[in-house]
């Protein structure tokens, strides 16, 4: 078979794998969460969150150890912008979302402060091992305590984006329903992987062979590549209602993003800082605080502003095509 039909064949395996892995795991986070008293808003920041940002660690593993760094900085600069402006964007468009409290208090003070150091990290122009380190147990810290903090917190209404013959048929389950629960966390997981795989691998060789400048496939390609689990995720969850899921899943996967990717790739190897504009961090800042003015004004994404997130997110590929 000639190598472009076969990878452009692995771009639609890629898009089909993604759906149902983020079917599967939307699914079991979602019980899980009821079944173990944990509420979905916490599921999505912390499980979903991290099995979806899982295609960026491999690729950012694997770019810093083949002396790639621009490719895991761009794929992370990238991936945040794309949760941000493309995700939220897609899924306020598809159904207005309403904001968790938690999420304006708690998440984006947390994101805008750490998207705040890791710019100032490569300030110096690297991310070094010390630095990665201080950012790994940052994560662990904010696991622990965002798991903590929902068992204390949990009341009447955490489960509001279920119905209530939901909620009692999970609830009066036994562990055989927990452990299916898990076992479709861990296989939309693996799905998630290879289809994440595939579409980059398949992506990249067909960028490549339309002569696409290396810089825009890290920031653009590998980034929407690795983030159409969130993506994908997030169109499930909307479509189901459940409204905590998709803002959780985005701004959790930009926290871990950071936090853990990052942080991981850096203790590996530190990541010395290459091509990356300065625009590239401004507007991964931009698009962070401007998201959190959105959440904050009225607790709720509307279609509008969804609108409006994917209409920056188009300017600001255009502009960074056309200035290479």
């Amino acid at each position: 078979m000639d190598p472009f039909l076969l990878n452009t064949f692995l771009i639609l395996a890629g898009f089909v794998a993604l759906y149902f892995g983020a079917e599967w795991l939307v699914k079991g986070a979602s019980d899980i969460a009821i079944k173990i008293g944990i509420s979905p808003l916490v599921v999505g920041l912390t499980v979903v969150a991290l099995g979806t940002s899982a295609p960026e660690l491999l690729v950012c593993l694997e770019a810093n150890a083949d002396n790639q760094p621009d490719v895991a900085l761009g794929n992370i600069i990238g991936s945040n912008i794309c949760n941000i402006a493309l995700i939220l964007g897609v899924a306020a468009v598809m159904r207005p979302i309403v904001i968790h409290r938690q999420i304006i208090r708690r998440e984006m003070p947390i994101l805008i402060v750490f998207t705040l150091v890791f710019i100032g990290m490569l300030w110096n122009g690297s991310v070094a091992r010390f630095e990665g380190s201080l950012l790994f147990m940052g994560v662990l810290i904010y696991v622990v305590f965002s798991i903590m903090q929902s068992r204390k917190e949990q009341g009447q209404d955490d489960y509001g984006e279920f119905s209530a013959e939901e909620v009692a048929l999970v609830k009066k389950s036994g562990a055989k329903m927990l452990i299916l629960s898990i076992g479709y966390i861990l296989a939309g997981l693996v799905v998630l992987k290879f289809g994440s795989e595939w579409l980059v691998h398949g992506g990249d060789y067909v960028a490549r062979a339309m002569g696409i400048d290396e810089a825009i496939i890290a920031l653009f390609l590998f980034a929407f590549g690795t983030s159409l689990p969130e993506l994908a995720t997030s169109i499930i969850a909307v479509r189901k209602g459940e409204g905590d899921i998709v803002t959780g899943n985005a701004i959790g996967s930009c926290i871990f993003n950071i936090l853990a990717v990052i942080g991981v790739t850096a203790m590996v190897k530190p990541i010395a800082e290459g091509e990356i504009e300065l625009l590239d961090k401004m507007v991964m800042l931009g698009a962070t605080v401007g998201i959190f003015l959105f959440m904050w004004s009225k607790m709720r994404l509307s279609r509008i502003e969804g609108v409006i997130l994917l209409a920056c997110y188009a300017v600001y590929s255009v502009v960074r095509y056309n200035i290479g």
